[in-house]
């Protein structure tokens, strides 16, 4: 006899979520620009005998907005590395389109907005990230694109994150500086020509003068991982890939870094002294 209840029997999934995240966070590594042509070529194609029950692209596509909150639980849990004595913040720009088609752009109506860079005004978001000296990402968050580099809410929530030393450009300079040491987030921005320059320790200068790994950083997320890019028709999809090209780097063996102060120097501790090895 038939089951009379059987439309309320959900559908068996063929494909779990742990692969569709695998997919989509590797995509990031295969130097493809088209995720479709990736998908129905490589995935359906080359790798069938390791994806049997892949979905169509279509239907893929469709349930990609559910993947978000597991790989947020998979980034902040499992991928973020700890600070070290020099850490380094910025932010990146994440354009969604051109100015000139603000007003046309429906995907990201009332979501993004209208902020200003170093190259100029742009329409989306913007990625804040921390790395250490190893290239590792320590934290990262991402906010609409009028949320400025020293806005006193992210500061803020930084450092509830982190602790320690953190350097920056000058657009980190805040006036919340002083509270935020009290919490024990030591921003320290490089300052203007026209400010009172603060004295550095040896250690400090030698972290600021290599402030640009952070750059280096956001590089390789544009050029590698495919982080930034124009072709949305999705809102939940476009931070579905923002989240796995941060998750992909994280999986990258090849990290730029610099040494320690300690190790560049010669330095070491014995019994409270410090020791400087010629």
């Amino acid at each position: 006899m038939p089951n009379p209840d059987f439309r309320l029997v959900p559908k068996e999934r063929k494909m779990s979520q742990s692969e569709m995240m695998t997919i989509i966070i590797f995509y990031h590594f295969s130097g493809f620009k088209c995720f479709k042509w990736y998908y129905n070529v490589v995935i359906r194609g080359i790798l069938k005998s390791y994806f049997p029950n892949a979905f169509s692209y279509s239907r893929f596509i469709q349930l990609m907005p559910e993947l978000n909150i597991h790989m947020m639980f998979l980034m902040t849990a499992l991928r973020l590395s700890v600070p070290t004595d020099g850490n380094y913040i910025d932010s990146k720009k994440l354009v969604v389109c051109h100015n000139r088609r603000i007003k046309s752009n429906k995907v990201f109506k009332g979501l993004a907005r209208r902020g200003k860079s170093s190259t100029g005004w742009f329409y989306g978001f913007k990625l804040h990230l921390i790395i250490n000296n190893l290239g590792q990402i320590v934290l990262f968050k991402i906010t609409t694109g009028n949320v400025a580099d020293n806005n006193h809410d992210l500061l803020e929530s930084i450092a509830d994150g982190i602790q320690g030393f953190l350097f920056g450009d000058r657009g980190y300079i805040s006036k919340i500086a002083a509270s935020l040491k009290q919490r024990g987030l030591h921003l320290i921005p490089r300052l203007r020509k026209n400010m009172k320059q603060r004295p550095l320790s040896p250690q400090q200068k030698y972290y600021m003068r290599h402030r640009g790994l952070i750059e280096t950083v956001f590089d390789i997320l544009k050029h590698m991982f495919d982080i930034e890019h124009s072709r949305n028709r999705s809102t939940a999809n476009y931070f579905a890939n923002i989240l796995a090209a941060v998750i992909a780097y994280t999986f990258w063996d090849n990290t730029p870094s610099i040494p320690t102060y300690e190790q560049k120097v010669g330095v070491r501790q014995i019994e409270g002294a410090e020791i400087i090895l010629v």
